[in-house]
């Protein structure tokens, strides 16, 4: 097996540690609540905390793994993150929930910018794309798992013993981790010279400082996070209220939940995948720039009307079966989003996708903390979820616009003699 295989196999593990992590709070939600007396408007702001650390710490880690290599700020960051997951089993009360959630986003905050630094340095460009759409169907390969996992751990041995498990898991895949992987492809112990001339030419050997007039000088950036920020109102729903909205919103319980509640997740694994292999198949014949805005543009304004349906459905198979459509048509322009963003950011794709996940945490920090206060005035649960819909429409017009050509690259390029 090649290495850049392992590799992405290291990256795709993560990321399913990463999702079961993040989705272990949304999926013990309901034990939790009623375990410290946490009210719906507290819920968002506990839901919210993790999302403020994410977008504040997000370029930062990405930025660090570009300066410092990605081997150190991938072990540092999932071993923060893995620390704060199992210290959550000692909350009591809003407060400490608050703080442990608040904490655990500092350290994931830098997951996803640091993989894409992975991507940029370990694969060819023929194939970066599909290994987006690899790590991002390993991510809802991991929000599959949660409620599947976690709603009869939750049962048997409660919710704090689920965190405390989590925590160790990620500190199993950081020693892996720092004791096999290397920043640069030629230095990596058992790689042949053919692979190492597949993956092409390295220009990382010495990292340097990021260049961050001509990184945030560039207007395609700017367009693309600003994208983000509303299609994240989308993939927040999912990640934060869903398990509460099927409970109190659509009647299910919360063995229902637990059982129906993987779908959307399992649906964004094939979603992921297919796009990853369309993206690149597009990109041949139309150009990337032509195949990736569509892609992307096209999803959403389907994935808008589904959750519109999901919202307006009073069959409980209905819903699961609108909400597993929504959210994995949603996941197919995901690849697409990403390989933009690295596009744009070219060797620096770790820095610029952290600037472009800060505004999508942004947009699932208002996501997070409107829905729970809409809920609370309304007592309605299908009104906040219209609005997510509407938010999804305005990403689909922004991506729409795109030109991932126009990166730093080209601008390097541009300003040469």
């Amino acid at each position: 097996m090649s290495k850049r295989r392992i590799v992405l196999g290291f990256l795709a593990l993560l990321s399913i540690i990463t999702f079961i992590d993040r989705l272990a709070i949304a999926v013990t939600g309901p034990a939790i609540q009623k375990d410290l007396s946490i009210s719906p408007q507290q819920w968002g702001w506990v839901l919210s905390a993790y999302v403020i650390a994410y977008a504040v710490f997000e370029i930062p880690s990405g930025a660090m793994g570009d300066r410092h290599g990605v081997r150190k700020e991938l072990t540092r960051i999932t071993v923060w993150w893995s620390f704060f997951t199992a210290l959550t089993a000692a909350c009591r009360n809003f407060w400490q929930l608050a703080a442990a959630r608040f904490l655990f986003g500092l350290g994931a905050a830098g997951a996803y910018p640091n993989m894409t630094g992975v991507l940029y340095r370990w694969l060819p460009a023929r194939e970066r794309a599909r290994g987006q759409g690899v790590i991002w169907a390993a991510s809802r390969f991991g929000g599959g798992l949660a409620p599947l996992l976690l709603v009869p751990a939750n049962k048997i041995l409660g919710w704090q013993a689920v965190f405390i498990i989590l925590g160790a898991a990620g500190f199993a895949w950081s020693i892996g981790w720092w004791t096999w992987f290397r920043d640069r492809p030629a230095d990596q112990p058992g790689i042949t010279p053919e692979e190492v001339a597949e993956i092409g030419a390295d220009d990382t050997a010495g990292h340097v400082g990021t260049p961050w007039r001509q990184l945030l000088g560039l207007p395609q950036l700017w367009l693309i996070s600003l994208a983000y920020l509303f299609y994240a109102f989308g993939s927040w729903f999912f990640f934060g209220w869903f398990p509460t909205w099927m409970v109190k919103g659509a009647g299910f319980t919360v063995d229902e939940m637990g059982l129906y509640g993987s779908v959307p997740f399992l649906l964004g694994v094939v979603g992921n995948l297919l796009g990853g292999l369309l993206c690149d198949r597009l990109a041949a014949r139309m150009g990337v720039r032509n195949a990736y805005r569509m892609i992307a543009s096209c999803c959403l304004i389907v994935t808008a009307g589904l959750l519109v349906a999901m919202s307006l459905a009073t069959d409980k198979m209905a819903v699961v079966v609108l909400a597993g459509m929504a959210f994995m048509v949603m996941d197919l322009m995901l690849p697409a989003a990403w390989a933009m963003c690295m596009a744009i950011g070219g060797r620096y794709g770790g820095t610029a996708s952290g600037v472009m996940n800060t505004a999508g945490n942004i947009g699932g920090f208002v996501c997070s903390v409107a829905f729970g206060y809409v809920v609370a005035a309304t007592g309605n649960y299908d009104l906040p979820l219209q609005g997510v819909a509407a938010m999804v429409v305005i990403a689909a017009v922004l991506f729409a616009l795109i030109d991932c050509t126009r990166g730093l690259d080209h601008k390097i390029r541009a300003e040469l003699p």
